[in-house]
Order: C-alpha cells, then sequence, then structure tokens
C-alpha cells in the first residue's frame, strides 16, 4: 500500500483506533490522526499492517474550543515569625 499523506487507513493490529488520516509522511514514518482521537507515528516497517480505509469511516475529533483561563483559588501564604518576636 502506498503511504502519503491525505490517505485514509486502518490498523490490522489495532481495531479500537478506529480509521486514521495520514497527515504528514516524512522519510520513515508517517504522522497518522485515528478517530479514537490520538494521532500516532507509524515506522515505514509496520506500514504492512495498515490497509486502506473508507473515507467516510473518518471522524474526526471536533476542533476543541480555546480554553479561557479560570480563577485558580490560592492557599495563603504562610508567614515565617522571627524567633527574637517569638521571645518577647
Amino acid at each position: 500500500m502506498n503511504i502519503k499523506n491525505g490517505t485514509f487507513v486502518n490498523h490490522n493490529g489495532a481495531e479500537q483506533w478506529g480509521a486514521g488520516k495520514v497527515m504528514v509522511v516524512e522519510g520513515t514514518r508517517a504522522t497518522i490522526q485515528f478517530s479514537d482521537g490520538i494521532i500516532r507515528k507509524i515506522s515505514s516497517s509496520h506500514y504492512a499492517n495498515l490497509q486502506q480505509a473508507d473515507p467516510a469511516s473518518f471522524v474526526p475529533l471536533p476542533e476543541a474550543a480555546p480554553a479561557t483561563p479560570r480563577a485558580v483559588a490560592r492557599k495563603p501564604k504562610k508567614v515565617k515569625v522571627a524567633a527574637a518576636a517569638v521571645e518577647a
């Protein structure tokens, strides 16, 4: 199978990953985004485990909404008391 950008694949040994879309092919590795939401790098020595998938079977995760900073309650700082002030 020819692995190139935009190809849809399934991994024979990991059906739970779902279909994947080849994002980048660099040297001896392909970066593939699978339907389970995880992006994996597959070595060319494992390309034999990949098979052509139906493009309709690939379900990309929705784009994440930009994170809004949330207020974090902080613990009050401990104040060190000088030893001389304690004795007085």
